[in-house]
């Protein structure tokens, strides 16, 4: 049995699939509405990097929240109520204040990134191709990702100013930004595969930075922005690359194994980090740049109990960060470091909710 995961920039959806049935013993049943203030919860056992964890969504669907420069405020997809309607960006404080949807609430959106001094947002959507919600995936095939028709947007942090910087008929999306802020790392099937490329924040000269068979995505810069960090899933037969390419063509990805690489940021000298045989996805580069916070199933690949993990740049060092046994994932470092913000299942009111997540960060 593949592990059943939401991969970055995904449906939200996805997670309720892979977490029905794992609600934590000590839930409690909440109001969809975000509480207009941060709540403690208590860490699991064995979790001595995290201290003062506060819950900042009760309710719905909340995943991949991601700090603003000055590490002040967070933008993050929402899907209201589990299995209902479609993900939506959301900006708020990083006490849980200040909630506001910042996309048009048309289509489907994903992958929400702060940039130019936390001024403006990215984030990729399916409105221009259609206002409803995308289909899901042909289950007949198994679990597979789809790949719809996204393109990238840009807008000041109220939504307003909305500007297209991607016209494919292909997936444009996963995008995230350099620490300078002139160049944007994304994932796109505009060449027949699914590669990694970047583009300056305009949307012009696009570089495509990856070129072996097989998924590429997730990527984000280092903290001086000279390298990248990624998750790939690349066949290792023949048979392996005709499924992968039949799927390929119908518009679906099957995640099997997920490992994370790293290159500079041209993508040359591409090194793998990981070599865990699970499905390892989401990494973020500690602001020292010598270490990866990641989610995994490791280390049982059969598991639909994802963690968070830490490992050197150079594979060494692997480290457990969570222990709890419902779904973490999507982890960032805020700037210097010093908080770590997470997707969790913990504390869920109702089976397949996902919320959002703040941690004091403790070496």
């Amino acid at each position: 049995m593949h592990p059943i995961i939401r991969p970055s920039c995904l449906p939200i959806g996805l997670v309720a699939a892979a977490l029905a049935g794992s609600v934590s013993a000590c839930s409690r049943v909440r109001s969809p509405t975000p509480a207009p203030n941060a709540v403690f919860v208590d860490p699991a056992p064995g979790e001595r990097h995290l201290r003062n964890i506060r819950q900042l969504t009760f309710g719905g669907n909340n995943a991949e929240a991601y700090f603003s420069p000055d590490g002040r405020r967070l933008i993050f997809q929402r899907q209201e109520r589990v299995d209902q309607g479609c993900d939506q960006q959301y900006v708020m404080n990083v006490d849980g204040s200040g909630l506001q949807r910042v996309s048009n609430g048309r289509g489907r959106t994903t992958c929400g990134y702060f940039y130019d001094g936390g001024r403006r947002i990215l984030y990729s959507s399916t409105f221009d191709s259609s206002p409803e919600c995308p289909a899901p995936p042909d289950r007949s095939q198994g679990y597979v990702w789809p790949l719809n028709n996204l393109e990238i947007y840009t807008a000041w942090t109220d939504g307003t100013d909305l500007r297209r910087l991607t016209r494919n008929d292909a997936y444009d999306a996963e995008a995230t930004v350099s620490p300078d802020g002139k160049r944007i790392v994304f994932t796109s099937t505009r060449d027949g595969d699914i590669e990694l490329y970047t583009m300056k924040v305009d949307g012009t000269e696009v570089r495509r930075v990856t070129h072996r068979v097989g998924y590429d995505g997730g990527a984000f810069f280092s903290p001086e922005g000279d390298r990248l960090v990624w998750r790939a899933m690349y066949p290792e037969t023949a048979a392996d690359s005709a499924d992968y390419r039949r799927l390929l063509a119908r518009r679906v990805v099957r995640p099997t194994r997920l490992e994370l690489w790293v290159a500079e940021a041209d993508g040359s000298n591409a090194r793998q980090v990981t070599r865990l045989g699970a499905a390892s996805f989401a990494p973020f580069f500690h602001p020292d740049g010598r270490r990866i916070v990641f989610a995994s199933n490791y280390p049982d690949p059969r598991s639909r109990n994802f963690d968070l993990y830490l490992v050197g740049v150079d594979g060494s060092g692997l480290e457990r960060v969570t222990t709890s046994p419902e779904f973490d994932g999507f982890p960032m470092f805020s700037p210097q470091g010093r908080r770590l913000v997470f997707a969790s299942n913990r504390h869920a009111g109702e089976r397949g909710e996902t919320n959002i997540f703040i941690a004091d960060w403790v070496e």
